[in-house]
């Protein structure tokens, strides 16, 4: 129980601290003086403050996998997903603008590749598209959505996520299903 509890002040005192100043300024000093422990603890727990940042994109991650929910659309589940996100703008724009930038891509793609997934996999049992097919239609719905996050953050979060996300899922509304339908008429064989 103990453990827990130091493990999450440590990463609740980081995202703190990360919404308040870019990545290269935080340090283990800093961060162990403010949670009030020793270095010795800190590295009992993470070898460094990267790894920090790799536990909370891989809990987040969790969550949304944990918490998602066959009734919601896809740009809810999505708009879910992203909370924490979009709980903690500025922390996301420094781990973006930092050298651990990777690790957000990869968190971000992650996430949209989950949730489309799962919608598509709902979608299509209506029609049995072919699982060929289903990857091809994760793929691109995934990247889309990875790189219009990304692009909202560089452009520094300016937009309504929300109004975005459900102005995107109107413009390609239905789209999903139409192309499942055209897979189970198409057949697997390519």
């Amino acid at each position: 129980m103990a453990q827990k509890y130091t493990r999450k002040l440590i990463r609740d005192t980081f995202i703190s601290m990360l919404n308040e100043q870019p990545l290269t300024k935080i340090t283990v000093k800093d961060l162990v003086t403010a949670c009030e422990i020793n270095r010795n603890t800190f590295y009992y727990y993470y070898a460094d403050i990267y790894e920090i940042i790799s536990e909370i994109f891989e809990t987040e991650l969790q969550k949304v996998i944990d918490e998602y929910n066959d009734t919601l659309s896809w740009e809810d589940s999505f708009l879910m997903a992203t909370s924490f996100a979009l709980e903690n703008k500025k922390a996301i724009y420094h781990v973006y603008n930092s050298m651990q930038k990777e690790e957000l891509e990869h968190y971000i793609f992650e996430v949209s590749g989950n949730v489309m997934t799962r919608y598509i996999d709902k979608i299509d049992q209506n029609f049995r598209a072919s699982a060929r097919d289903k990857k091809i239609i994760v793929f691109f719905y995934q990247s889309a959505l990875t790189e219009m996050v990304l692009h909202w953050i560089a452009d520094g979060m300016k937009e309504d996520p929300e109004e975005v996300i459900r102005r995107v899922g109107k413009l390609f509304d239905g789209n999903v299903a139409l192309s499942l339908e055209r897979s189970a008429k198409l057949g697997d064989h390519w």
